[in-house]
């Protein structure tokens, strides 16, 4: 960079070794009222499938879409493929992607407690809408709030946590947000079993009872503290250092406070985050927020979610044996992820991901071929073979859970430094939320396009991500969250482009006593 220079920024020193600190009950409660928003997230994707297979919404909105699985011989790939049904659920996810790079400026210059307010009070009035909803104008828009809602959430929960917990168990702690998230995907397929059977009204039922987590969202985020790092950020040093010494039940928190001075001095410097995150200092984590969350949209496990019971339903399961095995498949989801919070910190992020990853690969094959062979276009599967694919979409399932699940947030969370790391956050949510958007809003017409070959479709992604990882990822285990930017420069392939020293810019004003640590 033209008039740059290179110079110790930021935290250049290791100083790991000399954190202190336990886990609190103080953390732990924040950590799970915090993770609540995970459960917005999750009770969407869990609810839209159910809610988009019940006759008493697709009559009243979706009229094309009920003569069609009212049908006697209707495609099975095909029956549901209809780009407006599709729109109902996608809209959500484009509003989140645009509410997510609104989020970080205020995560960032107002504190994470207040995005997450924002985010609760915006999900209140989407749920609010939608379980009102007279027409279809009323619904879409709704879903917008409830975008708006995910955006801000998604955007600041994970970093949230990763700020909260020590580092030793960081990894365990931010995947309460995806143990949140599988809680609410599991609650809204239970609900839905239960609102299938009151018609013609029970879809309002479904969509109202997201008011419940957006109510502990909004009114937990006004009694949630503020984050030592967002505080220190801000310029409340001695209160930082008080809430720190709180955190992490000791006083003796100099080694991570001078960490958190060292980042936030540098972080001060940074007038515009995103452009900031472009330079090539930033390029590893930037690569990260991009692949990270794209990798995890195309290991295909919304499109399982989302539409569990019209997948179940397509391939020949009755609609109340359709609902009861999407509400298993939420419960497997549940039992994994606890058992990656058990484990993440002990064996690390890559093992998980790259053994997740296999598995995943295994599964997908296995049900295309038993799709291709035994599933026509006008039959049913017998019933062996539908509970044979139940059972390896439970396994596939596991897999995600321990893996890519929640590790597709912990890993951007974690990795970004103090200057650019609500930006980076965005960057990682809009990204999920655009392909999450992408595969919504095709996936039923991709069914009907490739059939049994979509799992196919998704097996090759999970091989391209399995070696990406592999490759590219260092391991973040028991790695400070201020001194992740040292692991960069110790990586084979990242230490080639990332700088030995944080390359800074010979414009940017800065106190003498600032250039070095």
């Amino acid at each position: 960079m033209a008039g740059g220079s290179f110079a110790p920024a930021g935290v250049a020193k290791e100083r790991a070794e000399q954190y202190q600190g336990k886990l609190t009950a103080y953390v732990i409660v924040a950590c799970i009222v915090a993770a609540v928003g995970g459960s917005l997230f999750g009770y969407d994707i869990g609810i839209s499938g159910g809610v988009t297979s019940m006759d008493g919404f697709l009559h009243k909105f979706f009229k094309t879409v009920y003569k069609q699985k009212m049908l006697a011989h209707e495609n099975n790939y095909c029956k549901y493929d209809n780009q407006g049904l599709a729109a109902f659920t996608s809209s959500l996810y484009l509003a989140g992607l645009v509410a997510s790079l609104v989020a970080s400026p205020v995560t960032r210059n107002y504190g994470r407690r207040r995005s997450i307010i924002c985010g609760g009070i915006s999900f209140l009035v989407g749920a609010t809408l939608n379980a009102a909803a007279a027409n279809l104008a009323m619904l879409l828009l709704g879903r917008i709030m409830l975008g708006v809602g995910i955006g801000f959430g998604n955007q600041v929960i994970p970093l949230y946590l990763s700020e909260m917990a020590p580092t030793h168990l960081r990894g365990g702690l931010n995947m309460m947000f995806q143990l949140a998230t599988t809680l609410g995907i599991f609650i809204a397929n239970m609900v839905n079993y239960g609102t299938q059977k009151l018609e013609p009204w029970g879809w309002r039922l479904s969509l109202g009872l997201a008011i419940v987590p957006a109510i502990v969202m909004t009114v937990g985020g006004i009694f949630l503290p503020e984050t030592p790092n967002s505080l220190i950020e801000r310029g409340s040093k001695e209160e930082g250092r008080k809430l720190l010494e709180r955190i992490r039940g000791t006083e003796n928190v100099s080694a991570e406070f001078q960490d958190m001075l060292d980042a936030s001095e540098f972080a001060s410097a940074i007038k515009h985050p995103f452009r900031n995150i472009l330079e090539r200092r930033n390029r590893p984590q930037l690569v990260m927020a991009i692949f990270m969350p794209t990798f995890q949209i195309l290991t295909g496990i919304n499109s399982i979610l989302f539409y569990a019971p019209v997948l179940f339903q397509s391939m020949g399961f009755g609609g109340n044996a359709a609902l009861y095995s999407s509400a298993l498949t939420g419960a497997v989801l549940v039992s994994s992820t606890l058992i990656s919070i058990a484990i993440v910190d002990k064996l690390g992020r890559r093992v998980l991901l790259i053994s997740g990853g296999i598995i995943m690969i295994i599964c997908q094959v296995i049900v295309a071929i038993i799709l291709g062979v035994k599933l026509g276009e006008n039959q049913e599967l017998s019933k062996g073979f539908s509970v044979l694919v139940v059972a390896v979409i439970c396994f596939f399932v596991v897999a995600f859970g321990w893996s890519w699940g929640p590790l597709g947030w912990t890993v951007p969370s974690e990795i970004f430094p103090l200057e650019t790391r609500s930006a980076g956050q965005s960057v990682t949510v809009a990204v999920n939320l655009l392909f999450t958007f992408i595969i919504a809003q095709s996936f039923l017409a991709l069914l009907c396009a490739l059939k049994f070959g979509i799992f196919l479709f998704f097996a090759g992604w999970i091989t391209v991500m399995t070696v990406f990882v592999y490759v590219f990822l260092p391991e973040t285990k028991g790695i400070p969250i201020e001194e992740m930017i040292l692991m960069w420069r110790k990586h084979w392939f990242w230490k080639r482009i990332v700088p030995k020293y944080p390359e800074v810019d010979s414009s940017i004003s800065r106190r003498p006593n600032n250039s070095t640590v």
